[in-house]
């Protein structure tokens, strides 16, 4: 497999690798927000220590290869708006997907979701994107469909969101494949 590009772009977005200088944006805009946070699998930051120590695990991992993170900037103003990343096993990359809560319902997700599945798709190793999201996670689920991609099942006991407790939770599986 190749490294995926460091920036790439949609419409109305940017998608670029994240840098130190981000994080106290990122931690204004949603790490800290409960809402934000709720169907993730961590738990909102109570400083922006945190989100810096974050942004260096992503710059590792990329380097590593195993999983690449893109902070989506909107091209008219250079406003980060959320952060997606794509957790690579083989021939699949796994999507998570997160989005400052003022920007919700404008499409800007299901757009940047569809750009990284064709930048997915242009390596030829790559065959399967996949994601979940709790079932109760409507929005999201939404978002998956809009971008093409197919609800596959149900995942029994599959995520824990620690702002909602400590339980496993249900969630949809999605994907699309070439």
């Amino acid at each position: 497999m190749t490294s995926p590009p460091e920036t790439f772009e949609s419409d109305r977005l940017q998608l670029r690798k994240p840098v130190l200088a981000d994080a106290e944006e990122i931690f204004r805009q949603y790490a800290q927000d409960a809402e934000v946070t709720k169907y993730l699998t961590w738990l909102p930051y109570g400083k922006v220590d945190e989100t810096r120590a974050f942004i260096r695990s992503c710059l590792a991992t990329w380097q590593e290869g195993t999983s690449y993170h893109w902070t989506l900037v909107r091209k008219e103003d250079g406003q980060l708006l959320g952060m997606i990343n794509a957790r690579v096993d083989g021939h699949k990359w796994e999507l998570g997907y997160v989005l400052a809560r003022s920007y919700w319902g404008r499409g800007y997700m299901t757009e940047a979701v569809k750009s990284l599945i064709d930048t997915a798709f242009k390596d030829p190793a790559v065959y399967r994107v996949w994601a979940v999201c709790d079932i109760n996670n409507v929005a999201s689920a939404r978002v998956m469909e809009k971008a093409g991609m197919q609800r596959e099942g149900l995942l029994l006991r599959w995520s824990v969101h620690p702002t909602i407790g400590a339980e496993p939770r249900d969630s949809f599986c999605y994907s699309i494949t070439k």
